[in-house]
């Protein structure tokens, strides 16, 4: 790998990481057009860059993250009470349930997930494949007149259920939570904040397991650079991603989204055939 490709690659991340079209899907195609072989420093390069789009979620929604934190722990001994916490102490709550199937699936699955990174053609079409059946069938089905004021704990484990298809077998993180949000009954808008918002944590422990990893790799002095310049780039790209998928979620619908995973999943099954 190169200066140049861990630039495309983070550009790729943090565009793809929210848009909801399957971010390891689209590193997995970029990875075999560069004739990237797989191995266990790509793998960890793969993570690792999510951090940077960790970053723009931080920067995006730190008034959110901050008021939600607070208030989550002034409020740990009212628990009991649920109902007459502050709604932001309730998200976080939720947020916490949302996390949990995510984690376990993470630790459980991990070795199952890295050897389908080795057929990064396969991988990728199934999470588009995924991605796409998801993301229509929100669309189809869900109601779209729900607020987050509304949410529920049930809402929250579903939507953290949902989390763990794009563990395994694979698919977009943001178009599963967002279609989980949508399937309960949530308007787009209130469905990718959510989304968003409990990423946070399953993103940070995912990244932090891997930086451990990191430290085991040979040559470790000649991967930070590359790992530097995709960070950055992921960080950067990956604000103005969010910003133009809230706004977009105001008006239009996510069947753009599934018909594009569906199209390119389609051509790269024709590329492994042949």
């Amino acid at each position: 790998m190169t200066l140049f490709h861990a630039f495309i690659l983070g550009i790729v991340q943090g565009l793809t990481e929210f848009i909801p079209v399957s971010s390891t899907a689209h590193l997995l195609i970029s990875q075999y057009l560069f004739g990237i072989p797989a191995s266990d420093a790509m793998f960890a390069f793969l993570v690792l860059v999510q951090l940077g789009t960790i970053v723009s979620l931080i920067v995006y929604f730190w008034r959110d993250l901050l008021a939600i934190v607070i208030d989550t722990l002034k409020n740990l001994g009212g628990v009991g009470s649920f109902n007459n916490l502050p709604q932001n102490a309730k998200l976080g709550w939720y947020i916490v349930i949302a996390t949990v199937p995510a984690l376990l699936a993470g630790f459980l699955l991990k070795d199952a997930v890295e050897a389908l990174f080795k057929m990064p053609l396969i991988e990728a079409a199934i999470r588009l494949f995924a991605a796409a059946t998801l993301l229509g069938l929100a669309e189809y089905i869900g109601r779209r007149t729900r607020k987050l004021d509304s949410m529920t704990w049930l809402d929250a484990l579903v939507v953290g259920l949902m989390q763990v298809i794009a563990v395994f077998p694979g698919a977009s993180r943001s178009g599963t939570t967002i279609s989980g949000g949508m399937f309960r009954g949530f308007d787009r808008p209130s469905a990718a904040r959510f989304a968003f918002l409990m990423s946070v944590p399953v993103m940070l422990a995912a990244g932090g397991y891997e930086s451990l990893g990191l430290l085991k790799l040979p040559n470790l002095g000649e991967f930070l650079p590359l790992l530097a310049v995709g960070f950055i780039t992921a960080a950067v790209v990956g604000w103005f991603a969010i910003k133009w998928l809230l706004d977009y979620l105001n008006k239009h619908s996510l069947y753009v989204f599934a018909g594009y995973c569906a199209v390119v999943g389609f051509i790269l099954l024709i590329i492994q055939a042949f």
